[in-house]
């Protein structure tokens, strides 16, 4: 009898600890949500209106120098946005260490409280959730190699591919954590009754 209660209580501890884990992922994704904003507000121009989103989405070399024209200093502007832009893209592998690491253990928890359907697709999106940020340092680094002066279409076409896999990635992530939280949030009121 104790060695069950040993392991009752270890299975508990074991729950828990998954449940602080994810709270600290959370709760630095936002904090790092915060930073990046902050960080990314001057990089909003006329010229760049979603900032480093313009960057990210910019799929050849024209584009990509357009970005980086509205954020070189021209004499008019003191600002250097290029610099700004580098801060912003460091921060973000911070960033992408919290929201994928999160994503990826939300998705793995949620999983857990399912079964066939659910819970394949829960660990299977969890992968695609680590996945993402592979994908979103990739990103980083052709975005950095394209602020350094390395404009081409080779580096600024595959940023663009990182990117939108990592955002496609990132999304399905979230869609199956938000679908498979409000199911479990109704099996539980269903069991309560």
């Amino acid at each position: 009898m104790q060695a069950k209660d040993l392991i009752v209580s270890e299975l508990r501890m074991l729950h828990i600890n998954k449940k602080l884990r994810l709270l600290f992922l959370f709760a630095g994704t936002l904090v790092m949500i915060m930073v990046m904003a902050k960080t990314g507000a001057p990089l909003k121009t006329p010229a760049t209106p979603k900032g480093i989103l313009d960057l990210e989405f910019a799929y050849n070399a024209t584009k990509a120098s357009k970005v980086i024209n509205a954020w070189t200093v021209d004499g008019i502007s003191p600002v250097d946005n290029i610099f700004n832009a580098k801060i912003n893209t460091s921060f973000d592998f911070i960033f992408l260490f919290f929201y994928s690491l999160f994503l990826y253990n939300a998705c793995k928890l949620f999983a857990a409280s399912f079964s066939g359907f659910l819970f394949i697709t829960g660990r299977i999106i969890a992968r695609v959730a680590l996945a993402a940020g592979l994908f979103d340092m990739l990103e980083n680094f052709g975005m950095l190699i394209t602020l350094n002066g390395n404009v081409s279409d080779s580096i600024t076409l595959f940023t663009f591919i990182f990117s939108v896999t990592k955002w496609l990635m990132a999304l399905a992530a979230l869609l199956y954590v938000l679908i498979a939280g409000l199911l479990l949030i109704f099996k539980k009121i269903k069991m309560a009754r």
